[in-house]
């Protein structure tokens, strides 16, 4: 006997045997299912439980998946995972072979676009919709978008397109307020103030003046309200556009209460929704060893100033907001408006500190050449997350800033392999340099647990000799160190490796690497980034003008994207783990 609706539904065309007055039941059961998963899987909480009465309504009114919908960013589509033929496999979520925490349009029919970054929605479902009018093809075409995410320059790039066509799309606003921290800017401000239903607001609606058909706000919580108001603007062609007021967190008291914390909460208990204690651990993320450290190079140097597009309790920016409010800017999701921002301050002697996720900095590139880098200006960017992040997968690993970044003119680029280099190379860049500096570190906790000790200048371009070793030269890049060290010692002969740390991708230390090619006949490089392009293609380049004959193998992530899973095993997939190494380092060897 089936215990509740949930069992019965596999696809939306199952759900839409239902009855409307069945809905507010599903809704509670789906909420109920997402809180089980989630708090021993762990995931993306708060969103996913924010939606679930708009998620149902949407697969019931529309008919996906000939109907499109798209979900920006992805946060939020965990019920609709479940409600397209994934609930029995959904706790593989984010696991290794398992299914993604974001749509993926090669695990579903039902995801009509990849999604990982925000702000893109708009766009995608309006080319979608565009093609169908092309086609002739009568389908409906709905994005779903947050506060936050709709404040991005690419949003409203579409909304500016959108409202200029006849396109049958539906835009609908999820407006809770919240991203992954509190949502910023006039944009929201205005938000807030059509939420009060003022009249002058409703006279000069923005989306109104883009040519969209608005209707709302209306609560996303009250399923009667949402279907009436779905079926209504399903009958209606042309750009059209719903604001939907919802809680983030709905349903759980301690995720609405604490809607950041519970934005990816880890593990808790699923009955009394408290967040599960870690295991005790003496290491400082990395994230906050840049946080910690720019609030005490602010307080020395008045100048600086942090920089971050929505991030600031990710990037720890946070630190310097409490201590330098006035200093310290979220711009939202915003990642070419803060570089261009940051280039703009640096003109005028201002020192910042431009922090952005590796994978949230490819959306900047123009403004990190035209805006920064042409014109040698000191921004220094804080390139946090780089190398492979684990579970949140191909979207998010900061795999191709070094290949990105290297062929830039005036730019630096350094590595540092711990938190006592990070916090060095932090702060030596603010001591007047003439062109922007890349800084990239890794996501979670280093291995030094004194980290906070005496400053000290570091050379530019000054990479560092670790180990000596007679026979094979190892070059790592980053924290990929501790794992080229752990490889070395755990060898029957270690004494036959030597270790090098290149410290700095560009320049590189070319009198290190004639050393090396001086002794050496094979050299590995190891990093946790893009192979082609990366750190160790400079070395073979580098390599080549020397006229070095001998042996160069470059390890790192292949010429593939890589899904998610945790850090470990996607480093042992790419055969960057220490045991991987240590068998590259043998083969050598034994050649």
């Amino acid at each position: 006997m089936l215990k509740n609706l949930l069992d019965t539904i596999v696809y939306p065309s199952d759900l839409r045997k239902l009855s409307p007055e069945q809905l507010v039941q599903v809704a509670k059961e789906l909420r109920a299912f997402i809180i089980d998963i989630v708090a021993t899987k762990e995931g993306h909480l708060g969103a996913s439980l924010g939606v679930v009465e708009l998620t149902i309504a949407l697969h019931y009114v529309f008919d996906t998946p000939k109907d499109l919908l798209v979900w920006d960013v992805g946060h939020q589509a965990y019920g609709h995972k479940i409600l397209t033929g994934r609930k029995a496999v959904f706790h593989t979520n984010r696991q290794l072979g398992g299914i993604s925490g974001f749509p993926k349009r090669s695990e579903s029919r039902y995801d009509a676009f990849g999604v990982g970054h925000s702000s893109t929605s708009i766009s995608a479902i309006l080319g979608m919709a565009i093609a169908s009018k092309l086609q002739s093809n009568n389908k409906q075409h709905i994005a779903v978008i947050g506060d936050a995410s709709i404040a991005s320059g690419m949003a409203f790039e579409a909304l500016n397109h959108a409202g200029n066509t006849n396109a049958n799309i539906l835009v609908i606003l999820n407006d809770n307020a919240i991203g992954i921290d509190p949502s910023v800017g006039a944009l929201k401000d205005y938000l807030t103030r059509i939420k009060s239903k003022r009249s002058d607001i409703a006279q000069q609606n923005i989306f109104e003046a883009l040519n969209f058909d608005y209707s709302g706000p209306i609560d996303g919580h009250n399923m009667t309200e949402l279907l009436l108001e779905l079926k209504r603007l399903k009958e209606i062609d042309g750009p059209k556009f719903l604001h939907v007021i919802t809680t983030k967190g709905k349903g759980l008291k301690q995720a609405e209460e604490n809607q950041v914390q519970y934005h990816a909460p880890g593990k808790f208990d699923k009955i009394s929704g408290d967040v599960l204690p870690k295991s005790p651990n003496n290491f400082t993320k990395f994230q906050d060893v840049f946080g910690e450290t720019i609030v005490e190079l602010a307080k020395k140097n008045d100048k600086i100033v942090g920089i971050t597009p929505a991030m600031l309790t990710g990037s720890s920016l946070k630190l310097m907001l409490e201590k330098f409010p006035e200093r310290t800017f979220d711009v939202g999701i915003a990642e070419q408006h803060a570089v261009t921002l940051a280039a703009g301050m640096a003109t005028e002697g201002l020192v910042p500190y431009c922090n952005i996720y590796s994978t949230f900095m490819q959306r900047a590139y123009d403004q990190i050449i035209h805006d920064t880098a042409i014109q040698k200006l000191p921004v220094i960017f804080c390139l946090d997350r780089a190398g492979l992040v684990g579970e949140d997968g191909g979207t998010h690993h900061g795999i191709f800033d070094i290949a990105y970044l290297r062929c830039i003119p005036n730019m630096i680029i350094a590595a540092p392999r711990n938190e006592i280099e990070l916090r060095n190379i932090l702060y030596t860049a603010q001591l007047g340099l003439q062109q922007p500096i890349a800084i990239r570190y890794p996501r979670g906790r280093g291995q030094i647990e004194n980290w906070k000790q005496r400053f000290k200048k570091v050379t530019i371009g000054k990479g560092s000799y670790l180990k000596k070793g007679s026979d094979v030269a190892v070059l790592s890049i980053g924290t990929m160190a501790n794992n080229v060290s752990k490889a070395i010692k755990t060898m029957e002969n270690p004494d036959v490796v030597a270790h090098y740390d290149l410290g700095f991708i560009k320049p590189i230390d070319t009198k290190m690497l004639l050393q090396i090619f001086a002794k050496f006949n094979a050299i590995i490089t190891v990093e946790d980034g893009a192979v082609l392009g990366g750190g160790g293609t400079a070395v073979l380049e580098f390599a080549a003008t020397a006229n070095y004959n001998g042996e160069i193998i470059n390890l790192g992530i292949p010429d593939t994207f890589i899904d998610h899973g945790t850090v470990d095993e996607l480093q042992k997939k790419c055969g960057i783990d220490s045991k991987s190494i240590q068998q590259t380092i043998l083969r050598v060897l034994n050649k």
